[in-house]
């Protein structure tokens, strides 16, 4: 659906907190992690919710506070510090018109 380049991406870092994960994922790993894929962080949105959505896993209204970060800041990327669904991934990717990546995902494009 969208071009992968090979590095050198601005992309939105997305990290929410969840009151019931027993294994919470470290921002600053995360961080590195993109780091490390040759990724450009150009902006992290922080949020909480008490359960993923399951459309936007974010929430509807976090998910168009990312969209406008991802316009306002010529992301071509967005990386979730999270599990998506590969429902969640889509509609996220038609929500910004721009790459999505969940954790795994990212961990994946590094050894690829």
């Amino acid at each position: 659906m969208f071009e992968r380049p090979e590095g050198g991406e601005r992309a939105i870092l997305v990290h929410l907190d969840f009151p019931a994960e027993a294994d919470r994922e470290q921002l600053q790993e995360f961080q590195e992690l993109t780091v490390s894929a040759g990724v450009e962080p150009v902006a992290i949105v922080r949020g909480s919710r008490s359960a993923p959505h399951p459309r936007y896993f974010a929430g509807t209204g976090k998910a168009e506070e990312i969209r406008d970060q991802v316009k306002a800041r010529r992301a071509e990327l967005v990386l979730f510090n999270h599990a998506l669904s590969p429902v969640q991934e889509r509609n996220l990717e038609a929500l910004f018109q721009c790459r999505v990546l969940d954790r795994t995902g990212l961990i994946l494009d590094i050894f690829a």
